[in-house]
């Protein structure tokens, strides 16, 4: 009975997040055809947000870094795109992620104190933007939005 408290007690106490979804790279192989799909249903406009992505690339990964490109489509249909070069290690070649046997997770913040202002559904993009294709080495990428208690003004 304890324990069950516990656990109810500091699940509670975790990031809030309205959205949380991971995407698999096939064979750790990621194509420049396989774009990376996520589509959010915004009902709150006051609301602010923090937008991360959770990587997970193989210790034998031949870059210090990658190269994305994001989209995001809002529900009018206009569209915006942004490079993010995302380091994975430091100059020493030491991994920034949190390592463990063969797979390291590093967490991007792509956006803290973001907004959105129109209600429904938001599409967001990403893609490999390096010059390898297949790109060896990513297992997943998940886009992790969390809720803040902050409203816009």
């Amino acid at each position: 009975m304890l324990l069950s408290i516990i656990f109810f007690v500091l699940s509670g106490c975790g990031p809030n997040y309205i959205f949380d979804q991971k995407k698999d790279i096939q064979d750790l192989a990621w194509s420049y055809n396989d774009t990376l799909n996520f589509e959010i249903d915004i009902q709150d406009t006051l609301k602010i947000y923090n937008l991360y992505l959770d990587i997970e690339h193989s210790i034998d990964y031949p870059f210090q870094n990658i190269y994305t490109q994001i989209y995001t489509q809002f529900p009018s249909g206009k569209r915006i795109k942004e490079r993010l070069p995302i380091d994975f290690s430091e100059k020493s070649g030491k991994w920034i992620g949190d390592c463990s046997n063969d797979i390291c997770t590093l967490r991007v913040n792509i956006q803290k104190g973001a907004f959105f202002n129109a209600l429904g559904k938001h599409k967001i993009t990403v893609e490999q933007f390096m010059r390898d294709n297949p790109l060896k080495g990513i297992k997943s990428i998940a886009l992790r939005i969390e809720e803040t208690s902050n409203k816009r003004q």
